[in-house]
C-alpha cells in the first residue's frame, strides 16, 4: 500500500531527475505527517499519497506530483516555507502556498470563504497548477467524505459540485468533473442519486442490446470504406450529468438519446469525416442532432463529432467520433497538454488552448519563486479575477451565475465566440464583448435579423450590436438580463449608487 512504484508507473517518460524528486518528496512527506491521523483514524499520508496519485493520472509532470506530496506540511504540519524551499526550490514552494492558501475554504457566505475563492482565482490565474492540486486533493476527499462528521458532509458536496467541479469542467478535465459530481451528488441528492441510479442501470441494458449489434454492423461497413485504423469503445453518462439532463426534459428518459454512446478512434481529422459519411451512407441521421465539436471546439477544449443515428431495429444511437489526440483531450482537458519540466511537452494542434503556452511559468524569479503573469490567459479566468475585485457579499451566487451555470456558445460577425451563461440576452452579450459596447446598444441583429436587445439568445446565434454615441442604458434593460456582470455596469452606467446588486 502507497507503494511509490505505483506513482512512478504512471508517469509519462519520467527522466531519472523526475524519479529522484518524486522519491524525495514521497519520503519527506511520509516523515512529516508519520504521527497525523484522519477522521477515521487511517495514516494522513494516505491522504496526500491518494492526491499525488491523482495527479501523476492526470499526466502530470513531477513538479506538480512533488507538489502534491507536499500540499498538506505547511498547513498542518511544523514544517515551514523556508525548509520546503530549501529542500525542492521556489517552484514547488510556490505550488504548495498557492494550495495551502487555499486549503481553508468553507462553503458559508463568510467574509472568509470569499477571501479564500478569491485567493483561488487569483492563483489559477498565476499557474494553474494551483487549481490542479486543489482539484486532486478535493477528489480523494470526496471518496473518503463519508469519515467526516456528518454536519460537513452536506456543506463540502455541495461547495463540491457548485464550484470545483464547474472549474474542472471549464478546464475540460471531464475525468475529474464527473468524478467530484457523482461524489458530491450522492451527498447533496440522496433520493435523486437513487432514482437515477435505477433509471440509468435500466436503460443501459435496453440501448446496449441495440450498441452491440450495430457496433457489429458498423465494423463491416468501415471496413467496406475502406477504414480499418480504429477503436470502438462505449461510453455511459454519468449518473449527475443524466440527472441535469433529465430536469431539461421534465424528467422524460425516452427523449435522452445518448445515455451511452459509441466511441470511434481514428488517426486522423480526415478519418474523423470519412467515417462520418460512411456512418450517414448507411444509417439515417436524426436531423438537428449532427455536431461539429472539430470544426468549432468548445472553450473548454473539447473536440469531436457527434452524430445521432437509427440504427434500423428501433433502437437510437449516439457516435462520437474522433482522433486520439481529441480523446485524451477529453478526459484530461489542460492537463493532457501540460509538461512541468520546460513549458509545454509539445504544441497542441487546438488552437483553443494556445493561451497555456503562456501562462505556464518558462523562468521564474530567484528571489520570489511566482509565475511570470500573461494578457494571454482564458477570458474566463481573466474575468473571475477582475470579477472579484469588484463583487459584493453575493460574490458566491453571483459567479455561479455568470461563470457556472450551463454554458451558451454565441458568434460575433467576425466569427469570435462568447461564452455566456443559458438564458442570456443580447444586453448580456454586449456587455460581454465590452462595457462601452453594451453602454451606447443602439440595436442588434441575430443571425442576420433586427431583434429587440431584450432577446433570449440560443447556442450559435450570431449577434451584431449596433451602436450610437448617444445611446445610453435603461433602468428596464436590468430586467433582461441573466448575467451579474451585465447589470452591474448598467447599474454604475445610471449612476445608482449601489453598482453591487
Amino acid at each position: 500500500m502507497n507503494d511509490i512504484k505505483e506513482i512512478i508507473s504512471l508517469m509519462q517518460n519520467p527522466t531519472d531527475k523526475d524519479v529522484a524528486l518524486v522519491k524525495k518528496a514521497y519520503e519527506f512527506a511520509q516523515k512529516a505527517h508519520a504521527d497525523h491521523t484522519r477522521n477515521n483514524g487511517e495514516p494522513y499520508f494516505n491522504h496526500v499519497f491518494a492526491t499525488a496519485k491523482n495527479i501523476a493520472e492526470l499526466g502530470m509532470g513531477a513538479t506538480t506530483i512533488a507538489a502534491g506530496f507536499l500540499h498538506d506540511s505547511v498547513e498542518d504540519m511544523k514544517v515551514t516555507p523556508e525548509e520546503i524551499e530549501k529542500e525542492f526550490g521556489n517552484e514547488i514552494l510556490f505550488l504548495v502556498e498557492g494550495v495551502t492558501k487555499l486549503g481553508k475554504i468553507r462553503y458559508q457566505g463568510t467574509e472568509r470563504h470569499n477571501e479564500s475563492l478569491r485567493k483561488l482565482f487569483v492563483a489559477m490565474s498565476q499557474d494553474i497548477r494551483v487549481l490542479i492540486i486543489k482539484l486532486c486533493d478535493r477528489l480523494h476527499n470526496m471518496q473518503t467524505l463519508e469519515h467526516i462528521p456528518k454536519e460537513k458532509r452536506l456543506r463540502i458536496a455541495k461547495e463540491t459540485l457548485e464550484i470545483y467541479a464547474p472549474l474542472a469542467y471549464r478546464l475540460g478535465i471531464k475525468k475529474l468533473q464527473r468524478d467530484l459530481e457523482d461524489l458530491a451528488f450522492a451527498y447533496v441528492y440522496p433520493e435523486d442519486f437513487e432514482k437515477i441510479k435505477k433509471i440509468l442501470k435500466k436503460k443501459k441494458e435496453e440501448v446496449e442490446e441495440h450498441l452491440d449489434k450495430f457496433q457489429k454492423n458498423l465494423k463491416k461497413e468501415l471496413a467496406k470504406g475502406g477504414v480499418t485504423k480504429f477503436s470502438m469503445d462505449y461510453r455511459v453518462k454519468s449518473l449527475y450529468s443524466l440527472y441535469k439532463k433529465l430536469q431539461r426534459f421534465k424528467g422524460d428518459v425516452e427523449a435522452i438519446y445518448d445515455i451511452s454512446a459509441l466511441r470511434i478512434i481514428v488517426p486522423e481529422i480526415a478519418d474523423c469525416y470519412k467515417v462520418l459519411g460512411i456512418i450517414h451512407g448507411s444509417w439515417r441521421p436524426l436531423p438537428e442532432r449532427i455536431k461539429d465539436y472539430i470544426a468549432s471546439p468548445k472553450l473548454n477544449g473539447y473536440r469531436s463529432i457527434h452524430t445521432t443515428i437509427f440504427t434500423g431495429d428501433g433502437g437510437i444511437v449516439e457516435v462520437q467520433i474522433r482522433t486520439e489526440e481529441m480523446h485524451k483531450e477529453a478526459e484530461y482537458g489542460i492537463a493532457s497538454h501540460i509538461s512541468y519540466k520546460e513549458g509545454l511537452r509539445k504544441k497542441t494542434t487546438n488552437p483553443n488552448l494556445l493561451w497555456l503556452r503562456s501562462i505556464l511559468p518558462r523562468k521564474r524569479s530567484e528571489d520570489l519563486g511566482i509565475p511570470s503573469k500573461s494578457t494571454d490567459v482564458p477570458t474566463w479566468i481573466k474575468e473571475l479575477v477582475e470579477y472579484q475585485k469588484e463583487a459584493g457579499e453575493d460574490f458566491i451566487d453571483d459567479i455561479k451565475t455568470d461563470f457556472f451555470e450551463e454554458r451558451i456558445f454565441v458568434f460575433t460577425p467576425k466569427g469570435d465566440v462568447i461564452d455566456l451563461p443559458k438564458d442570456s440576452s443580447v444586453i448580456d452579450f454586449a456587455y460581454a464583448i465590452h462595457t462601452d459596447i453594451g453602454g451606447h446598444m443602439a440595436g442588434a441583429k441575430v443571425n442576420g435579423k433586427f431583434v429587440a436587445i431584450s432577446t433570449t439568445l440560443q447556442n450559435g446565434d450570431r449577434v451584431e450590436i449596433e451602436t450610437k454615441k448617444s445611446a445610453k442604458p435603461s433602468q428596464k434593460w436590468l430586467e433582461h438580463c441573466k448575467t451579474t456582470m451585465a447589470k452591474r455596469k448598467i447599474s454604475q452606467g445610471l449612476g445608482n449608487k449601489h453598482p453591487n446588486l
